[in-house]
């Protein structure tokens, strides 16, 4: 097996190729960008009373762009760890976080409130890096396995897979739900 079947056989999901990783992130991207006039005319966004992990918690666009853009850098840095360890299934390198890390809380508290258009900048570049990361990855370095904390054992190209690419797929959906006129 290679890179990303060995990914579907250690998460038990079917994941993509790397040259589909960089068409959907293309798409992504481009999503995103339409997108950004929408959020820029809606004028200042409320923030969110609660946007922490409980059942409560309710992200509106400030919360879900100053998420995208934390979380493409800090799943860079873990892609990097992983593949920088080149370990094999069973020997995976610790890396990630859980969805309530108080360092991942206190960025989104921060971050949120910085202009739409600043954060769009963000995100663009983050998933730019994103491409350029997946296309110079070999398959040797996409196979690496890392161990989650709570999702256990993934590959580095599994990784880019689920944080990543299908990651931005739910907040993009989420951020058009949040708009007036959804």
């Amino acid at each position: 097996m290679t890179g990303v079947a060995e990914a579907a056989t250690l998460r038990g999901m079917e994941a993509m190729t790397r040259s589909d990783a960089i068409a959907r992130l293309a798409a992504l991207r481009a999503e995103y960008a339409q997108l950004r006039p929408r959020v820029e005319a809606a004028g200042p966004l409320p923030l969110a009373e609660d946007f922490g992990t409980g059942p409560e918690a309710s992200w509106g666009p400030p919360e879900v762009l100053a998420h995208l853009a934390e979380m493409l850098s800090f799943w860079y840095g873990q892609h990097g760890i992983i593949t920088r360890a080149g370990r094999g299934p069973g020997d995976g390198v610790a890396f990630g976080r859980v969805s309530d890390d108080p360092l991942r809380i206190a960025v989104l508290e921060r971050d949120r409130r910085f202009p739409p258009g600043d954060l769009f900048d963000l995100v663009d570049e983050g998933i730019a890096r994103w491409e350029r990361r997946v296309a110079a990855t070999s398959d040797e370095a996409g196979r690496a396995v890392g161990r989650h904390p709570r999702l256990g054992e993934m590959t580095a190209d599994g990784l880019c897979d689920r944080m990543i690419v299908t990651h931005l797929e739910e907040h993009l959906a989420q951020l058009k739900a949040a708009l007036p006129g959804g």
